[in-house]
């Protein structure tokens, strides 16, 4: 952390409108893109990047690696399922049953593993998501190893069909884009600062008279509340909520994502994303293990691009314009 490029106001600017031209021809190309690909393919990436995206915003932005995020987005997926297919809530009624429950799993997984640092936090996350999976293989309302299939979608609002494609797709692209505000929001307000200095130098914060455990705490829980939202909407697109969803493996997932697009960039995640779904989609019928294929890309990705793919191109624009600056 300690070794990336300081950033004053002054030499951020660049960055900055990086990002926004960058988020524009986003938002231009996810408006046209269901016009031209498999809606179904697109909120697959959307769900898996808001996901990265907020775990992004534990590990890029307060310091924190957890091995666990597959039990807030796996909890609020089953969470969401039940609620909409056993008590019969609208879907946005059932989006916000499986945030408040991924909200409420991150306090108490949070609170455990904020008590201690480095590898020790991290490895309290992944047992405590390992206890969380073999709960929902054991518990009668997920329906062990069959998972909660045939979820209906029912009407947003009462009125709107999202078993229409498009329908549902706009829908997904709202509340991505509604998540990645809220995001930017965070991270670019006092209380992001606070946790960017957590992040750097944890004992300054302290000494600087700032509640560290309170904010990380607070940092995990929304990134708990964002992760599970990319997983009730994940349970709405394909209908059904599995074993899969609350599995070491998408931990270690979502991990990869953000590291491949770039920690602590808002878009880098989901470039990472894009690209570790794309994989997935594209060697799904080949011989070739796409786990094979992506392993290949991360190890070049360690080894040539250290910041991520996006986090190298900030790198490499804040370097020049350090390099004008020195000239001048």
């Amino acid at each position: 952390m300690n070794s990336q490029l300081s950033v004053t106001p002054t030499t951020k600017r660049p960055l900055l409108r990086l990002e926004t031209v960058l988020i524009l021809i986003g938002v231009v190309a996810l408006a046209l893109a269901p016009f031209y690909f498999y809606p179904i393919f697109l909120m697959k990436v959307l769900c898996f990047a808001l996901f990265a995206c907020a775990f992004n915003l534990l590990l890029g932005y307060t310091g924190i690696l957890s091995f666990g995020h597959a039990a807030f987005f796996g909890g609020a997926a089953y969470f969401t399922a039940h609620a909409v297919k056993e008590w019969g809530l609208p879907p946005e009624l059932g989006i916000l049953v499986g945030v408040a429950g991924a909200a409420f799993l991150g306090l108490i997984i949070g609170f455990l593993a904020i008590r201690r640092q480095g590898i020790y936090s991290t490895m309290i996350t992944l047992a405590l998501s390992q206890m969380f999976f073999f709960f929902c293989l054991q518990a009668p309302f997920t329906h062990g190893e069959d998972g909660i299939q045939n979820i209906p979608r029912g009407h947003l609002f009462g009125f709107i069909d999202l078993q229409e494609p498009l329908y549902m797709y706009f829908f997904v692209l709202s509340v991505f884009l509604a998540g990645m505000l809220l995001i930017w929001r965070v991270i670019n307000s006092p209380y992001g600062m606070i946790l960017r200095s957590i992040r750097e130098n944890e004992n300054r914060a302290i000494s600087l008279g700032y509640s560290v455990s309170r904010y990380k705490l607070g940092a995990f829980v929304m990134s708990a509340a964002l992760a599970g939202l990319a997983g009730g909407l994940k349970a709405l697109v394909f209908q059904f909520a599995t074993l899969t969803d609350v599995s070491w493996q998408m931990s270690g997932e979502v991990v990869l994502m953000t590291l491949l697009g770039g920690i602590g960039t808002l878009v880098g995640p989901i470039f990472g994303a894009a690209l570790v779904t794309s994989l997935g989609n594209y060697f799904a019928t080949s011989e070739l293990p796409v786990t094979l294929v992506t392993g290949i890309i991360f190890m070049v990705c360690v080894l040539v691009f250290r910041r991520g793919m996006i986090g190298e191109l900030y790198a490499s624009r804040l370097g020049k314009k350090l390099e004008r600056r020195a000239d001048d």
